[in-house]
């Protein structure tokens, strides 16, 4: 398995792209309306455009990990949301960003 590590900075730009992705696609949901949500929308816009570039990775995956923690919070303090019923998601995209952030993100970017 250790023929694998040679990889290890692919596979974190590949999990940067991901996070990114759905990042950006929640994010523009988010300037549909203004609300006070739009802010929320503008650091994931600028947290996922830095994944992909590839620039201060860890600074944009600690604002993202922040934002999901976040939405775990209110899922389940304030809505009551059970696991499968949709906190599971953020709770792999937080984890998505606690691997980003305590990595680096790989040698791959600007």
């Amino acid at each position: 398995m250790e023929q694998f590590l040679q990889y290890s900075d692919q596979g974190l730009f590949l999990l940067r792209l991901a996070v990114a992705a759905v990042f950006l696609v929640h994010a523009t949901m988010k300037f549909k309306k203004v609300s006070p949500m739009t802010a929320v929308g503008v650091v994931e816009l600028i947290a996922a455009i830095a994944l992909v570039v590839g620039l201060y990775t860890q600074v944009a995956a600690l604002a993202l990990g922040v934002v999901m923690l976040g939405a775990t919070y209110m899922k389940i303090a304030k809505w009551k949301t059970g696991f499968v019923n949709g906190w599971e998601f953020d709770l792999i995209l937080l984890a998505a960003n606690v691997v980003i952030l305590t990595s680096g993100g790989g040698s791959i970017g600007v």
